[in-house]
């Protein structure tokens, strides 16, 4: 089964609530940030679907979150979630290559992210897509966790073509 990936609406705001409180144990999202997130911020929110099937409704996947600065080629993978038990399908290559194409489309030259030191699942999967090392951040999480900051160049890359 092919996973649907499309821009997010304020109709997933409970789906994406619920996945961040299953998901993180820390630093994340309130209700309110993430509506803020879907309604107001200068952001773009995608997310990764198993389409409905039969009476089942469609069930949110993972989804992520990217932030665009005015005047800035820069933008900047705010939050990035799959699902536990989707993880390991290639869900999370998929998810992010329709992230850059949505950060293409905008006009972005680069996109940043900060990880967990500590995530070293994450950390391989950004690598794998072309992400390298810019920066330590030390006890950069709630918890005093520090972190990479991460960048890769968009420019090189061929505009990509994003569901829906």
């Amino acid at each position: 089964m092919t996973p649907r990936l499309r821009p997010a609406t304020s109709h997933d705001l409970d789906a994406l609530y619920r996945l961040e409180q299953s998901a993180f144990t820390g630093d994340r999202f309130s209700r309110r940030q993430l509506w803020h997130l879907l309604n107001r911020a200068h952001a773009e929110t995608w997310v990764a679907e198993r389409e409905a099937e039969g009476l089942a409704p469609a069930r949110l996947l993972g989804y992520g979150t990217l932030l665009f600065r005015h005047g800035s080629r820069r933008a900047r993978l705010y939050s990035f979630c799959v699902y536990p038990d989707a993880r390991g399908s290639g869900l999370g290559r998929q998810l992010l290559e329709a992230l850059e194409g949505a950060a293409q489309a905008r006009g972005s030259a680069r996109l940043g992210l900060e990880v967990r030191a500590d995530n070293r699942v994450a950390l391989k999967l950004y690598r794998r897509m072309g992400f390298r090392l810019e920066r330590w951040l030390p006890e950069y999480y709630e918890d005093g966790c520090a972190g990479w900051q991460m960048v890769k160049d968009l420019e090189t890359l061929p505009a990509a073509i994003v569901a829906d």
